[in-house]
């Protein structure tokens, strides 16, 4: 009984099935969908951001090829992660990543705003179905952002810790709500 109770074992340990629920070896992304004729995403929610500094990575999909009905609304940059800043509301002071989809490539931008005046400066391009990587922090009176390794320096209009803050989440527009819906894949970084 014991040898034949150690063959049945061994049996299973050797086959390539699973006895039982089956794990997930899935990813842990967290999908966000803006849905179409909508500007922020699903069930948004803008929870207090703590942390000092957002680390992440990103993969946008064919989803987010979109070609808007004002041409000129085109160069409107889209929304992706970020905090508001110095204890005030986000088109106050806030720094964020955002994205378009422009020239047939979906460009990146560091995206602030600094006493009420926004700024922004493309960081560069990410193809679709590619993992990005984010960092996005602060130091005395400037703001750090980190794309695929590459540092850019945006001004800041406080220094010191971010205050009472909130966390942005991803947004689509400019002018215009989503023509469809538009996926995006988020991974927080620790």
């Amino acid at each position: 009984m014991k040898i034949s109770f150690s063959i049945v074992i061994l049996m299973f340990c050797c086959s390539c099935q699973w006895l039982g629920n089956q794990p997930s070896f899935g990813d842990d992304y967290i999908t966000y969908q803006i849905s179409k004729g909508n500007h922020e995403i699903d069930d948004n929610s803008n929870a207090l951001f703590t942390a000092g500094e957002l680390k992440f990575q990103a993969i946008f999909d064919s989803t987010c090829i979109y070609q808007t009905s004002d041409a000129g609304n085109q160069y409107d940059i889209n929304k992706l992660l970020g905090f508001s800043d110095c204890n005030s509301q986000h088109h106050e002071n806030s720094a964020r990543f955002g994205w378009n989809w422009r020239d047939n490539a979906l460009n990146i931008f560091a995206y602030i705003y600094v006493a009420g005046q926004r700024q922004e400066k493309q960081l560069g391009t990410l193809a679709l179905g590619k993992m990005g990587s984010f960092g996005l922090s602060t130091l005395n009176n400037t703001y750090i952002f980190t794309f695929n390794g590459q540092q850019t320096i945006m001004p800041r209009h406080c220094s010191g810790g971010l205050g009472i803050s909130y966390k942005l989440l991803p947004y689509f527009g400019g002018d215009e709500v989503a023509p469809h819906d538009i996926k995006i894949k988020i991974r927080n970084v620790d």
